[in-house]
């Protein structure tokens, strides 16, 4: 099953899912946050950057606490781009669309209740936006994967050379 996984996953398309998916996500916090709940939208950066540097950091103003944040972010939007990748492959675009997005906030159940575990701070950045955010993260990851999917294609056009034939 691995290597089925290896040999027929686009692995290019991983990383530019994860970094559009990751932008999408970044950008609905940023503007957002501060609209529905009067805090800075830069605070999810700041919380993601608390995972490598601690509570500190999120009453940190720096530039370089933002800076990680956000290399964390992407690095994190790339593994999470993979896991959907691996669920979604092969099955078009729109289940990329609708299987991300319920992925999406498959991650946003799994974050809740892990990282509040392992960072008893983190429980304070739950929110719906948070939550939207996730959704829109899957939905984007799913159909930027499909559309560079090149197997896709060639299944496609396999099967309908047999019904052909």
């Amino acid at each position: 099953m691995i290597d089925a996984i290896q040999r027929n996953v686009t692995w290019r398309a991983i990383p530019l899912a994860g970094i559009a998916g990751g932008t999408v996500h970044l950008i609905t916090n940023l503007l957002l946050t501060p609209m529905f709940y009067d805090v800075s939208g830069l605070l999810v950066l700041r919380y993601t950057a608390g995972l490598v540097l601690g509570n500190d950091a999120v009453t940190s103003t720096g530039a370089d606490v933002l800076a990680l944040g956000a290399l964390v972010h992407y690095a994190l939007s790339i593994v999470f781009s993979l896991i959907i990748a691996i669920v979604i492959h092969r099955w078009g675009l729109l289940v990329g669309v609708i299987g991300g997005a319920i992925l999406g906030l498959a991650l946003y159940g799994i974050n809740l209740y892990t990282m509040t575990v392992f960072f008893e701070w983190f429980f304070a950045i739950h929110s719906n936006v948070l939550l939207l955010s996730h959704v829109l993260f899957g939905a984007t990851v799913g159909a930027v994967y499909e559309s560079f999917d090149h197997f896709d294609v060639d299944y496609v056009y396999k099967e309908n050379i047999y019904e052909t034939a």
